[in-house]
């Protein structure tokens, strides 16, 4: 009889060599995999160096940084409409110099041009009324004066002087109430032309035209996302800076603070302050929509600045502010 358990023994071990082996190749070429893509990565990769734009320096040793954003003085002006209308003609375009109550744009004014010359055309007759009554009037005064002169009582009754009597009266009633329907038709007349001017959208203060969202031939609605015009004092720009509400309680008025132009902040410049808001509000900085959802609240302080001849500030750009503020959790 042959003795199997040594063959037995040896098929076993290769069994368990070749196991181990290929889990072996199996780790070693997951590991080179791992190196070579590493190696590929870093001769892909740039060294990392200095950032494109260094952030600004804090000009304080206690500061509350805040973003900003450029306003006209007084804030911008978003100007309306009265009533929803036709837009016929836009008078300004952007960059225009304007005066309080100059002529912004004005709608279509043909459905109460139609009613004022209704209106004109009753006046009319509302005076040749007058005319009748005033001659009617006449002929029944000198009627009634012809039959009060009588002196013979036997000629002419009592009943036919009252008759006359009344008949002038009415007469006078008549020709009071063509000269009330004439003021009716003035007053009217009056109510129109105020519609009328109502229609030409004017100025409420001085200021610069920063952005026509309109056009002739367009229609004008009194709620629409976009308002139609916005005007605004760009000699002097104010900042809107929004302060965490977490640092609410750090901000005082009259505290310093210094403006960083985004983009640029070697271009710095003082802040006057002019007040804190006292509504603290949701953060919204990135699209201007108030449906934006934001899980942060702001304090936002209202700063002005003289507008530097160099370089140029737009409203609407943002700026880094940082405002002198003692950290009032650090204990003395």
């Amino acid at each position: 009889m042959f003795n199997v358990f040594p063959t037995l023994t040896s098929m076993n071990l290769l069994s368990k060599l070749l196991r181990f082996g290929s889990i072996a190749a199996a780790m070693i070429g997951v590991v080179m995999i791992v190196m070579v893509s590493r190696t590929q990565a870093e001769r892909q990769m740039a060294p990392p160096g200095d950032p494109p734009l260094m952030p600004p320096q804090k000009p304080f040793a206690e500061a509350v940084a805040a973003t900003g954003i450029l306003e006209a003085l007084s804030e911008n002006v978003a100007i309306g409409v009265p009533l929803p209308g036709l837009i016929t003609e836009v008078l300004v375009k952007v960059n225009d110099a304007v005066k309080k109550d100059q002529p912004l744009m004005k709608l279509d004014d043909r459905d109460l041009r139609a009613e004022q010359l209704s209106t004109q055309a009753q006046q009319e007759i509302s005076k040749a009324q007058i005319t009748v009554s005033e001659a009617q009037l006449a002929k029944m005064e000198s009627q009634f004066a012809r039959l009060t002169s009588v002196t013979d009582s036997r000629a002419v009754s009592r009943d036919d002087i009252e008759n006359r009597k009344q008949d002038v009266r009415v007469a006078q009633a008549q020709l009071v109430a063509a000269r009330a329907q004439l003021s009716a038709s003035e007053t009217s007349l009056k109510r129109i032309a105020l519609l009328i001017e109502r229609l030409t959208v004017r100025a409420p203060r001085d200021g610069t035209i920063i952005q026509v969202n309109i056009r002739a031939g367009e229609y004008a609605a009194t709620s629409p996302k976009t308002p139609a015009l916005i005007l605004g004092d760009t000699g002097k720009l104010q900042i809107r800076a929004d302060i965490d509400e977490q640092n609410a309680t750090r901000i005082r008025e009259g505290q310093k603070a210094y403006g960083y132009l985004k983009g640029d902040p070697t271009v710095t410049f003082p802040l006057e302050f002019i007040r804190i808001e006292p509504y603290v509000i949701p953060k919204i900085s990135l699209t201007g929509s108030s449906t934006e959802r934001v899980d942060t609240r702001v304090l936002q302080v209202i700063y002005s600045l003289v507008r530097p001849a160099d370089p140029p500030l737009y409203v609407g750009q943002q700026v880094d502010v940082f405002i002198e503020a003692p950290d009032r959790h650090k204990k003395p």
